[in-house]
């Protein structure tokens, strides 16, 4: 099968495509770092915790089934941050006060409720990194035209007619632009973004 016409998931998942493992590492670990911040990891062990979450999904991408559900790859890489972190907290050497324990334990599982308003909080970090990131990387496929009208739009939420004339385009060449982008990482972020695997309608 040709492989520009798999996802960016379905690329890194093959485990001979090293740039798309890179690039699936590059738009993640920002992510994750903040959410280490939350649970109170100091950032020089965040570094080593990253890492450990990368390599199990290094290892374990291959394996993974996505179910076809929205949200089935952010729900596997929070349930491995979960994880890891609780491991962290668990080993003697990082183990913190006990109410300050208390707090990550009760936070961890916060997160790991999918019904709760953390877990929520994660979909749309999640969701909002990976739109962002995608939308960067495949910037250079565009007219500056094109990025400028779908910035404006989906990350800015200006109205067309509003975006049409900041940018000199019909009303009809912005809505296209916007189509454009969208189509491409429909197809890039299949897989990664959780409404419907696709970005959003804005």
């Amino acid at each position: 099968m040709d492989r520009t016409s798999l996802s960016l998931l379905d690329r890194a998942s093959g485990g001979e495509d090293e740039a798309s493992w890179r690039l699936l590492a590059d738009i993640y670990t920002p992510m994750l770092r903040r959410w280490l911040a939350r649970y109170e990891v100091q950032a020089a062990d965040a570094d080593d915790l990253v890492q450990d979450v990368l390599v199990v999904v290094s290892r374990d991408l291959p394996k993974f089934q996505h179910n076809g559900r929205p949200g089935a790859f952010r729900s596997w890489l929070k349930t491995i941050l979960v994880h890891r972190v609780r491991n962290f907290w668990r080993s003697q050497k990082y183990r913190p006060a006990p109410a300050a324990d208390s707090d990550v334990q009760r936070a961890l599982a916060e997160l790991e409720d999918p019904r709760s308003e953390l877990s929520r909080l994660w979909n749309q970090e999640h969701d909002a990194q990976v739109l962002r990131q995608l939308s960067a990387r495949l910037e250079g496929q565009f007219s500056e035209s094109t990025r400028r009208a779908f910035r404006r739009l989906v990350f800015d939420e200006a109205s067309p007619d509003e975006v049409a004339q900041e940018l000199g385009l019909s009303l009809n060449a912005v809505i296209i632009a916007k189509c454009r982008v969208l189509k491409a990482l429909r197809h890039e972020g299949r897989g990664l973004l959780g409404e419907n695997e696709s970005p959003p309608e804005m």
